[in-house]
């Protein structure tokens, strides 16, 4: 079960967003540090269309976990970015970099990502920022 996730992930790095998609059921729960659960790949195309508008992010030192079934999976990694435009209550951009620990957890289905959970440490990135 890990390939999905890794196939996920390469994706990312690479701003692929349809082979991210890919990757996710019809049905997938994104739940976003410090925000709503989005519901659905338009809601996870839109999310990842915004991120890639306001920042340009590279994931390193990544590990990656899966339980024996397959079902569950968990990566740790590094987050290192550039802010490239003003989100909405942060920040302004000036294209700072940063740099971030962070880690997602998932739930698989049938070799699909049903749920995501990513969390990194949003004050640790503002202080970064500002």
């Amino acid at each position: 079960m890990n390939t999905v996730i890794e196939t996920y992930f390469a994706a990312f790095n690479r701003g692929d967003v349809d082979a991210m998609l890919a990757c996710l059921s019809d049905d997938i729960q994104h739940h976003v540090n410090e925000g709503q659960i989005r519901t659905g790949k338009d809601a996870f195309r839109a999310f990842c269309e915004h991120m890639n508008r306001c920042y340009r992010e590279n994931l390193t030192d990544m590990v990656v976990f899966a339980t024996p079934d397959g079902t569950r999976g968990a990566a740790e990694f590094t987050v290192n970015g550039t802010y490239l435009e003003t989100d909405e209550g942060l920040p302004a951009a000036r294209g700072q970099s940063y740099k971030l620990p962070a880690g997602s957890f998932f739930t698989l289905e049938n070799d699909k990502i049903t749920r995501v959970v990513t969390y990194y440490n949003l004050s640790d990135w503002v202080r970064q920022v500002s």
